[in-house]
């Protein structure tokens, strides 16, 4: 016990306080990335159990469940809502169509084309990301606007994007025109002579055929956890080890202080 208020008087005294503090700072803060770590843990889970519910939940008929969501702006459609898989019939508005720009696959640059879909038997039209096409090809014109008669879709949900920050519009100009940088539907609503949903629809590619332009981007499955156990176990790790490493350092200074008062002492 005594030894033990002779290492507390030592770590708080004038000589050793401010580094005491530091260590404790350094603590504190490799400890509160554990915690930052775990949650970001909590948040990968709750995005698994989203899309395992996503993926095992059956299509959304647009023609006849749409209607549900109409009425919502982008902002409000609920998150979880993405990745539900959805089928429809209507035909697309080529007229109206866009193109969101700086888009690769496989490597190679290109764009997405983005085309209004026209639900047959309601008023509501939702924007569809018909796939990827090559930059020469749209720099050729070709915008692949076939088949006028009504249609069927497969695909997925995919929300509204937009910037985090209003000081990057500067930098990424807003989604007014034909050409996008991202798939911000109340922007692209602006421009179109029809009221879209408050979502948009990626189309799913067609299994066990050759990819043809425009080729659908395949919705992403990865229900892996990620690393960010590992990693709070490693900061929690750092964060006693370096209180540990700290306190055996000042005990070893007290006892070669110690011994060497002793062997002074007559």
């Amino acid at each position: 016990m005594a030894f033990a208020g002779e290492l507390v008087r030592t770590l708080f005294s004038r000589k050793w306080w401010w580094v005491t503090l530091i260590v404790i700072a350094l603590m504190a803060l490799f400890a509160r990335l554990g915690f930052w770590q775990l949650d970001r843990l909590a948040q990968r889970r709750a995005a698994n159990a989203q899309l395992i519910a996503a993926i095992e939940s059956a299509p959304i008929d647009l023609n006849a469940d749409a209607g549900t969501y109409a009425s919502l702006s982008p902002g409000e459609v609920p998150t979880d809502l993405a990745n539900y898989d959805v089928i429809g019939s209507g035909h697309y508005d080529f007229d109206n169509q866009r193109i969101l720009k700086l888009q690769n696959w496989s490597g190679r640059a290109g764009v997405n084309l983005i085309t209004p879909f026209v639900l047959d038997g309601t008023d509501l039209v939702v924007l569809v990301d018909r796939g990827w096409i090559p930059d020469a090809e749209y720099a050729a014109g070709n915008d692949f606007a076939e088949g006028t008669g009504t249609q069927t879709i497969d695909g997925y949900v995919a929300l509204t994007e937009t910037l985090l920050r209003r000081t990057a519009e500067s930098v990424v100009p807003a989604d007014t025109g034909i050409e996008l940088f991202r798939v911000d539907i109340a922007a692209i609503q602006e421009g179109m002579p029809y009221t879209l949903l408050p979502f948009y629809v990626k189309l799913t590619p067609p299994e066990g055929e050759s990819p043809t332009l425009p080729i659908p981007i395949a919705k992403e499955v990865d229900l892996s956890e990620g690393p960010h156990l590992d990693y709070a176990f490693q900061w929690f790790i750092f964060s006693f080890g370096l209180g540990i490493a700290y306190v055996v350092y000042i005990i070893r200074r007290l006892r070669m202080e110690s011994a060497g008062h002793t062997q002074t002492t007559p």
